[in-house]
């Protein structure tokens, strides 16, 4: 009888681990993925340095010579519209769209920066086909883009048709302007140029409440006008963007003739416009430049 229950011991504890083993050898189930599950994917997390665009609601208002967009960010809604524009001439003056393009930025993480009744648009490359030349990409770009050969910067001033934009609006337009001392084309009339018909027919169209543009460099805040007088409404913009800015005021751009500028059209259509010069070719002095923008629309929300 004991040995009976001995061999039973030994055959119970043989199936017990030849159980075991059996368990041991098979993959584990849910270590194993079901065979119609796509495989679990991370996002990589974004290392660019370059400026994302606050693309509110972003639409295309024209096309440049060369078939480039000109687009423009619309942020907040309301009866007060306020434009921004940056690179009319891009060329040097790249860190005209640069500081444009941070102003959408700080808009699209700011949205309460937009007063109610207040909508902003943000137009950071008027001429897409100049600033492509220097820095060969369209939209965003940084600086480390911009080419270092100062010919091509200057080529770059000029839309694809070789006219300077600044110079093809409808104040005291001329077919022949300069910048500075340099004769430029004013174009073959005004608003010949893709790029200035898309602007005016944008201003057409949105009839905003004041505008800013941004350009460089002279450092400093710049009413329009086009002999009627400076509006009264854009010497209360220059003054409020110049005291917040820490920029110095003027009542007008005197340096050299401007015939054709873009601001000065504006004053002869009763809008209300300043020019913003950056005190250099290269930098945004964005800490300046937020400060007048919410100076401005703190300014447009009473």
């Amino acid at each position: 009888m004991k040995q009976i229950l001995i061999a039973l011991v030994v055959i119970i504890l043989a199936a017990g681990g030849y159980y075991a083993y059996m368990q041991m050898s098979q993959p584990s189930v849910t270590a194993q993925q079901p065979a119609n599950t796509a495989p679990t994917t991370t996002t990589p997390v974004a290392t660019s340095t370059a400026p994302v665009v606050g693309t509110g609601e972003a639409s295309v208002i024209g096309k440049s010579v060369e078939g480039r967009d000109i687009t423009a960010y619309r942020f907040g809604n309301g009866a007060k519209k306020i434009l921004f524009v940056g690179g009319m001439h891009g060329g040097y003056e790249w860190n005209t769209s640069l500081v444009a393009f941070q102003l959408s930025d700080y808009l699209k993480a700011n949205p309460t920066a937009v007063p109610a009744g207040v909508e902003v648009t943000v137009i950071p490359v008027l001429n897409p086909d100049g600033l492509f030349k220097v820095t060969g990409k369209e939209g965003v770009f940084t600086a480390a883009d911009v080419t270092a050969a100062k010919d091509v910067q200057i080529a770059g001033r000029y839309n694809a048709n070789k006219v300077d934009l600044n110079r093809n609006f409808d104040c005291d337009w001329k077919p022949k302007g300069v910048w500075q001392t340099t004769p430029v084309s004013g174009g073959s009339a005004a608003f010949s140029e893709p790029e200035s018909k898309a602007m005016q027919e944008f201003i057409q169209t949105n009839a905003p409440t004041a505008v800013v543009v941004w350009y460089s460099s002279a450092g400093g805040v710049f009413s329009s006008n086009c002999h009627g007088g400076v509006l009264p409404e854009t010497k209360t913009l220059t003054d409020i963007y110049a005291t917040a800015s820490k920029y110095p005021a003027h009542e007008s751009f005197d340096f050299y003739a401007t015939a054709g500028d873009m601001v000065n059209w504006l004053a002869k259509q009763n809008i209300p416009a300043i020019s913003v010069l950056l005190t250099n070719h290269t930098d945004t002095e964005w800490d300046k430049n937020r400060a007048g923008v919410d100076a401005l629309l703190k300014h447009f929300a009473q």
